[in-house]
């Protein structure tokens, strides 16, 4: 059974990688706040009694399905939003601009060398814009193993597939990220 500490010593360090991972997964930054909070919420109310070597793993399934679940109910509202917007006069109904991860993420390094500080800036912009051109499957099978660092069978575990699939995703996703890279001039 993990301890207080322990409990809150892993939120503590999964806090950032999670928010971005969301963030990621829905482009929103305060669902992504609120998804994250749910998915720890529901880790230390549902899950404390677990051994603390378990909580990596229970916390990136429950992510995942938070996750899910959150787009489940946006498809929901959007067709009940659809179906009523018909009826709001002059496009009153419509969404405002959409979301742009460029204005929201920023990288915090190092300001002793500004060179080298613009270029990782833009090699990470590059990275995450990259990422978002990835179907939702290989960019959450590509954050587990390559950014959470999660074993082949941890990272099938909380996607709920085999780990076939995972090697599948995660090659094409890696495929798909370095072609996309070298058409930007990023050199590997």
């Amino acid at each position: 059974m993990a301890t207080r500490e322990e409990i809150s010593d892993f939120l503590i360090n999964v806090e950032k990688r999670a928010y971005k991972q969301a963030l990621f997964a829905v482009h929103d930054e305060h669902a992504a706040l609120d998804l994250v909070q749910d998915s720890m919420m529901k880790l230390t109310v549902k899950y404390a009694s677990k051994p603390a070597e378990e909580l990596p793993l229970l916390f990136q399934r429950i992510l995942q399905n938070t996750i899910r679940d959150y787009y489940r109910r946006q498809r929901t509202r959007s067709l009940w939003t659809t179906l009523f917007s018909a009826f709001a006069p002059n496009g009153q109904g419509k969404d405002h601009e959409g979301f742009n991860i460029l204005e929201t993420l920023l990288v915090k390094q190092a300001a002793n060398e500004p060179d080298a500080q613009l270029e990782r800036s833009q090699l990470i912009d590059l990275i995450e814009k990259a990422m978002e051109t990835l179907p939702a499957r290989q960019r959450e099978a590509f954050i587990l193993r390559y950014w959470e660092e999660m074993s082949l069978a941890e990272t099938a575990a909380v996607m709920n597939c085999s780990e076939g699939s995972v090697k599948t995703h995660c090659s094409r996703a890696t495929h798909t990220l370095a072609s996309i890279l070298r058409e930007r001039g990023v050199k590997l």
